[in-house]
């Protein structure tokens, strides 16, 4: 076996000491030839090592492997019952037995006693029959219909109001027309609204418009505001509903569906309620 190894190292052994050999003349040449090159090399060198030095210092700075947190930035997980070593081990810090050894109670729970919750008294109560009105005003119509954002020659309804950016999306129970800005009102115009105060009323019909309170329910809201819903779900558009008996004197008709652009004509005893001009 060993006779094998040392046969077969002879051969590589003859090669590289004969390579040795055969330039061991031209080592002297070799060795001018280097140290001739490198002095070219450090003279070309230190021409651009004092131009690109603050630049390479400045790179130093925004180099992306020297970003850091800062310590105590990341505080690692507590690993809960891995050995008595992390002082989280067995029962992980819950004790032996009992109830809060075991489980969850639900948010609130005192261990049996009377909870704080019921503890304090009631106050106060949410009236279940409360209606939220949006507010708009005269003055933030007359300015759409001077923008042309709004056609004072059709009816302006709720959904005309929301269309042009007078009221929010959100129409929880309708919507309140008020009187500010009632002084920028001097062209006859017909709105349909929910609720409207005496000022605004009055400064409508002065100018020679009409204003109609109309009820809509839930859904009557969402086929007014929203006609292409029913579409897309392939359903009918629903019938208006009639007002609750609270709110019949509060009303003067029961909104239509589809939106209308036509006014309702005035009946006999609103004309003669309204003054002549």
């Amino acid at each position: 076996m060993l006779r094998r190894q040392i046969a077969s190292l002879l051969p590589t052994l003859l090669r590289t000491g004969t390579a040795q050999n055969r330039y061991a003349t031209f080592r002297p040449l070799l060795a001018f030839q280097y140290h001739a090159s490198q002095q070219r090399t450090v003279a070309d060198t230190s021409m651009f090592s004092s131009q690109f030095r603050s630049i390479r210092a400045y790179s130093s700075l925004l180099a992306l492997n020297d970003l850091r947190d800062n310590p105590g930035a990341r505080k690692q997980k507590t690993r809960k019952g891995r050995g008595i070593g992390s002082g989280k081990g067995k029962t992980a810090g819950r004790g032996h037995k009992g109830q809060k050894a075991r489980g969850t109670m639900k948010f609130g729970f005192e261990g049996g006693q009377t909870p704080l919750r019921r503890r304090l008294p009631k106050r106060g109560f949410k009236n279940p029959f409360s209606l939220t009105f949006q507010p708009v005003g005269l003055g933030k119509i007359a300015k759409l219909i001077n923008a042309g954002k709004i056609d004072s020659s059709e009816l302006i309804t709720m959904k005309t109001l929301k269309d042009s950016g007078a009221i929010g999306k959100q129409i929880e129970d309708g919507v309140r027309l008020m009187g500010r800005g009632a002084e920028h009102i001097k062209w006859p115009i017909h709105l349909e609204v929910s609720r409207v105060t005496v000022r605004a009323k009055a400064a409508v019909e002065a100018a020679g418009g009409s204003v109609r309170r109309v009820y809509y329910n839930k859904l009557g809201f969402r086929a007014l505001l929203k006609p292409e819903w029913f579409v897309k779900k392939g359903r009918l558009l629903p019938k208006a509903a009639r007002p609750p008996p609270k709110q019949k004197d509060k009303v003067d008709s029961i909104g239509r569906l589809p939106a209308p652009t036509k006014p309702i004509p005035l009946t006999t005893e609103e004309k003669e309620a309204t003054p002549a001009l």
